[in-house]
């Protein structure tokens, strides 16, 4: 081989620019920029809690498991966002579906499922990682507690509201579809035959009321 393919590269490649009369003259105090451009700007002091300013949209919060319009929950127990977490704060144990105990489209379930919220760093990986938009991040943060127990969140405690038309699982799917069908959002809301099956096994059930005779 010649000399000429071991011979070092130009420095300048890789040198930082010139400096001219200038940023030669400033260079002794550039560090302190940003502090000598924000001193002279008002300051801003929030009240809280008093007065709770709203977080930004995409703003990393508590956990939400969502639901499907009929009621059904989108977890599947796949446990991929368990896998994803960095600090090993999510624990998720599925379950089987059943035609008694159907709560979810598909085979499984999640029938258990915590959130450490004592090493959670709310890095937002496990809802990247969910193929079934499950779980998502909520906007609250005052996750602040008296015990270390009660910062570890079940199911029951991470499981959105329901909504206005939704009916409590468990229950069967809307007749006729499939898992694909759910995830591609082709299902709406509750149908006559699962309202119909809630209410004869479970007439009690709160989420039965303005539903019909």
């Amino acid at each position: 081989m010649s000399e000429n393919e071991f011979k070092d590269p130009d420095p300048a490649l890789w040198a930082p620019a010139e400096k001219g009369p200038v940023g030669q003259f400033f260079a002794p105090v550039a560090g302190f920029g940003v502090t000598l451009s924000t001193m002279f700007r008002p300051t801003s002091t929030e009240q809280y809690p008093e007065e709770k300013v709203p977080t930004q949209a995409r703003y990393h919060g508590r956990h939400h498991l969502n639901r499907y319009p009929d009621g059904l929950e989108r977890c599947i127990g796949c446990e991929l966002c368990a896998w994803a977490c960095p600090a090993d704060a999510i624990y998720v144990e599925a379950g089987a579906n059943t035609p008694e105990e159907q709560y979810s489209p598909g085979e499984r379930f999640g029938k258990v499922y915590q959130i450490n919220y004592l090493r959670c760093i709310f890095c937002g990986y496990c809802i990247q990682a969910c193929p079934t938009r499950a779980l998502t991040m909520t906007n609250e943060f005052e996750l602040a507690g008296p015990t270390r127990e009660g910062l570890i969140y079940e199911k029951q405690d991470l499981l959105a509201p329901m909504g206005e038309n939704m009916l409590a699982a468990p229950h069967p799917m809307v007749p006729g579809t499939s898992d694909a069908d759910y995830y591609r959002g082709s299902v709406t809301g509750p149908v006559p035959e699962q309202i119909e099956w809630v209410r004869e096994h479970r007439p009690d059930d709160p989420t039965l009321q303005n539903k019909g005779a």
